[in-house]
């Protein structure tokens, strides 16, 4: 096959465990996509532009001597409570699926104007004390960023996932997401779960914008290069899952990984869209 090269063991085990750190990111930001679509039953794609805002700002509270890590101290709650308005204005409306996925496209774009007009279109990379940091283990190298955003990740998964399933307020959620009329008959108020879930989404996006910022150079265009893989994360592991889209984004981030190393990275794009087809074709129907 043209193109294809056999990589040496060493270079094989570094593609996969950078695969699991840019998998760990699309499961990340796919996590509050996947509450949105699955329990809300609206399709948010501003929450890409969250996250890009996200890291803007996070950019910019860094290069005011703020500690990068610190600055969730103060983004995530300005999401919590952004998104939590987003959902009341389209509650408000009645906003369906549908119209959701036009109305928050256009936000996209709106997002993508501020972004613009306040940092320029120029490419922006965050510097931090831990930024170049990496620490060998064997043959592998473990950049600091990444394995930051690996653990965030995972603890965050796992909390969503435990909250869902264990407490008073995730087995409401799901009443409601399953059957509203059921649960506001048991006492649940679906309006003010809604604010609260949405309003979770937008800092779980924005979580992951700050660790976007930690690894990667930003781009205000770049946020519509994200959704493809992102969508496919979150349809691979499952709508309202908490650990589906992590399971998955790990998934696509090594075969993507691995892809590039053994032949062009041009490849690497279909790699996500090939796992999503084969899903949607030859998963188990109930």
């Amino acid at each position: 096959m043209s193109g294809f090269t056999l990589p040496s063991l060493s270079l094989l085990s570094q593609s996969i465990l950078s695969g699991i750190f840019v998998g760990a990111l699309y499961g990340l930001m796919g996590l509050g996509l996947s509450l949105s679509w699955g329990l809300l039953r609206l399709i948010n794609l501003a929450h890409f532009a969250f996250a890009f805002l996200a890291a803007y700002i996070c950019y910019q509270l860094a290069t005011m001597g703020m500690d990068p890590l610190l600055t969730l101290a103060v983004i995530v709650p300005f999401f919590f409570v952004l998104g939590a308005a987003l959902h009341w204005v389209m509650a408000r409306f009645a906003v369906t699926p549908f119209n959701s996925l036009l109305l928050t496209f256009g936000l996209m774009g709106i997002v993508e104007s501020i972004i613009q007009s306040i940092w320029t279109a120029d490419f922006r990379k965050l510097e931090s004390s831990y930024g170049q940091q990496k620490f060998k283990i064997g043959e592998l190298f473990v950049p600091v960023p990444e394995l930051i955003t690996l653990l965030l990740a995972i603890g965050i998964a796992f909390g969503v996932w435990g909250a869902l399933r264990f407490t008073d307020l995730g087995k409401a959620m799901r009443a409601a997401a399953q059957d509203a009329p059921v649960a506001a008959a048991f006492g649940v108020n679906e309006k003010a779960l809604g604010l609260l879930l949405a309003g979770t989404c937008s800092a779980l996006a924005s979580v992951a914008g700050v660790c976007l910022a930690l690894s990667f150079t930003l781009a205000p265009s770049q946020m519509y290069a994200w959704v493809g893989v992102v969508f496919a994360a979150v349809m691979l592991g499952g709508l309202g899952s908490a650990l589906g889209p992590l399971v998955a984004g790990t998934l696509i981030g090594v075969s993507e990984a691995v892809t590039m190393a053994v032949t062009a990275p041009s490849w690497a794009p279909i790699v996500s869209f090939t796992l999503l087809i084969f899903i949607l074709l030859f998963r188990p129907r109930t």
